[in-house]
Parts: structure tokens; sequence; C-alpha cells
């Protein structure tokens, strides 16, 4: 399950360091590349909510190995993209396969967990994501210095197609928790869990959690990159490690997220993120730095708790909960990646602190006005197995 979220993560963000290569490759202005991100967020968002009633209704081990096999040729196809249009549309075909596993993935955790709460398990897997996320900018970035942009693909194509194979090989199917007469009896009780408060308000919390983050490290290469800074595309890659802090955050989160209140710790969550924007508007170097690493503090905490909250708030057809986690955390993603270039071109950086910020100002009041209470509290295990 580590490997497959490096894998699809990396994918995902693998153009994220790219962009100002494609700029100058294709003459296309910041917005216009973002489509290389937003186009791929995009079709996770339309195809995200799919992947859950497939899921409780085919077994989520045949799905998320056989999606993850079909992402990476869609990868390898990306790095013979014979032209800008291609290549977005390609992306978007990615998009497509992503939430075979990131929209499945926390309804397998839930299951291997039986009546347990999944919190520990949940924090883990975030934070693989968050690792792959890394790997997927750093190193996408490193590559495409030493060789062309194409490269990233191969590789990153090659690491999906092992995910698979592992993903087929080594996980059992549990036990289903639930059953269903088929896809759509699934998609039906998935469409329930919009008209519950509480879910809702955790939905809204996904999509302008991703949006803030996304917003600010799709366009932080052009700040970057501009004067004074003038960094290479490499030196910029590793502004991208900001990510580590998330590897160690994410997975504490999870951890606390069954000892305190879901709801207070994903508020905090949302406040040291929005310190960590507010740094990047200092204008130097260091506070810049400090920033993504204070905001990935912070996303992944809140990112960490989220869908655990939902795992426990669902008590019926959790697959299609999670999957519609993962469509608002992505419809965020699809606004986050490109409003904020609009506002970049017209009022520059600042305008991509004002756009992201007020994001999260909104997803937090959400969270504390709708996610009331931390769903159904199951049984503690014996110590000896918490241990």
């Amino acid at each position: 399950m580590s490997l497959a979220a490096v894998a699809v993560f990396a994918d995902m963000y693998v153009t994220q360091p790219l962009l100002p290569l494609l700029s100058a490759e294709y003459g296309v202005s910041a917005a216009v590349a973002g489509t290389t991100v937003s186009s791929v967020v995009f079709t996770i968002a339309l195809a995200s909510s799919a992947y859950g009633p497939l899921g409780d209704a085919l077994g989520r081990k045949k799905v998320m190995a056989a999606g993850c096999a079909l992402l990476a040729l869609a990868t390898l196809a990306c790095g013979f993209a014979p032209g800008f249009t291609a290549l977005v549309a390609l992306r978007a075909v990615q998009g497509v396969l992503v939430p075979s596993v990131s929209a499945v993935a926390i309804a397998y955790l839930g299951d291997l967990r039986g009546g347990e709460d999944p919190g520990s398990l949940v924090g883990a897997y975030i934070g693989a994501t968050v690792f792959g996320g890394l790997v997927g900018r750093v190193g996408s970035g490193l590559i495409a210095q030493a060789s062309s942009w194409r490269t990233p693909f191969y590789v990153f194509a090659a690491v999906t197609l092992l995910a698979a194979a592992a993903l087929f090989f080594a996980l059992e199917e549990p036990k289903a928790a639930e059953t269903h007469n088929g896809f759509a009896a699934a998609y039906r009780e998935m469409g329930a869990h919009v008209g519950n408060p509480r879910l809702f308000g955790a939905f809204l919390v996904a999509a302008t959690l991703f949006f803030g983050f996304i917003g600010i490290f799709t366009y932080l290469p052009y700040l970057l990159s501009a004067p004074p800074f003038s960094l290479s595309t490499g030196t910029i890659a590793w502004f991208y490690a900001a990510y580590l802090a998330g590897v160690f955050t994410a997975p504490l989160a999870g951890r606390l997220s069954g000892r305190y209140s879901r709801r207070v710790l994903i508020a905090a969550g949302f406040v040291v993120a929005l310190c960590g924007i507010a740094l990047t508007a200092l204008g130097a170097l260091t506070a810049i730095a400090a920033g993504t690493i204070v905001l990935c503090i912070g996303m992944f905490a809140a990112q960490a708790i989220a869908p655990a909250y939902v795992n426990v708030t669902a008590t019926t057809a959790k697959g299609g909960a999670n999957a519609l986690y993962t469509t608002f955390y992505y419809v965020g993603a699809v606004l986050g990646s490109t409003l904020p270039g609009l506002a970049l071109e017209r009022f520059g950086w600042s305008g991509v602190v004002w756009t992201c910020a007020a994001s999260l100002v909104v997803g937090l009041v959400a969270d504390l006005t709708l996610c009331t209470g931390d769903g159904p509290t199951p049984p503690a295990p014996p110590r000896s197995i918490r241990d």
C-alpha cells in the first residue's frame, strides 16, 4: 500500500517543478502550463466518485491493482507526448486512473482494522502519499535537470508498474464489512452521504485544504525562478523537500486522532497552514523556505485526520464516503491549480497568497461549524494490540 501511494502521488505531481520548462519550450503562460497539473486533478475529481462504489461492489484489491497497472501505461505515454495538447490529454488520462488507489485505499485500511479505529493506519498511509508527492516533485526536477522533462515519466512509469505488481501479489482482500447488490446500489448509498452535514463539512475541509496547498506549491516555481531569486529548476525542486515535514507529521497526527478531538486537530492544522502561507509573503528566501515547511506541517496534519473522521462517521458505504472525500479534495485541487495562477498574472505572488489563504479560512469555518463530534468511537483495542 505504501509503495502504491508513493507511485501514484509521484505520477500526479511529476510536472509541478517542470512548469517553467514547459512554458519556455511551448511558449505558454504560467496558467496554461499549470493545466498539466489541473488536468490531472480535474479528471481525478470526475472519476473518484466511481471508484468507491466499484471497490465496494467488486473488491478493493482488484480495483487498486488493475488501476495501478493502467496508470503505469498512461505515465509512460506522457513521456512520448508529441506536443503540449497531447501532454495535457495524457495527463488527464492519468487522472482518471489515479483514484483507483487514492479513492479506495482508506476504505481498504478501514476493512483491515475491522471495528477498530483506523486513525493510525490512515496516518501512516497519508505519510506515504506525502513521500510520493516529495518523490514526484524533487525527483522530477532533478531528473529533468540531468536529462529532459520527458525522462521523469519513464522513471515513474517503471515505479508504478512495480507498485501494481506489489498490490496484486502482496495484498489480501479482507472480508468485506458490508455487502451491496451491485454497483448501482453502492452508488445510491454513496450519494446519501452528501446530505449528512458532518460528512459534507468534512468534504468542504478536503476541498479548501487542497486548494490552498496546491495553489502555493504549483506556482512557487514562478516566484523562485524570477528575479531577485532566479533559481534553477534543480534548486527549486529542493524546496519541495518541505514535504518531509509531512512524512513525519501525518503518522503522528493519525495516532493523535484516536485520542483527541478530530475537529480540534483539523482546526489546528488549518491555523498552522495559514501561518505557513503568510511566511511566503515576506519576500525573503529563508522565510519562503520556512513557510513551505510550516504549510506542509499544517496541511498534512489535517489531511491525516479528516479521512479517518469520514471513515468513522460514515456508518454505511464507507468506500463511497471516502470516494466522495477524494472527489471534493480534487475539486479543490482543480480550482487551486488554476485560480491562483490567474491571480499571479494579475497581482503577482501576493495574489496567490491571498487566494490560497481565503480558501483555508473557508475550510476552517466548515470544520468548526459542521464537523460536530468525532463520529462513532469504536471500542478501544486491548493495550497489547494497540502498542
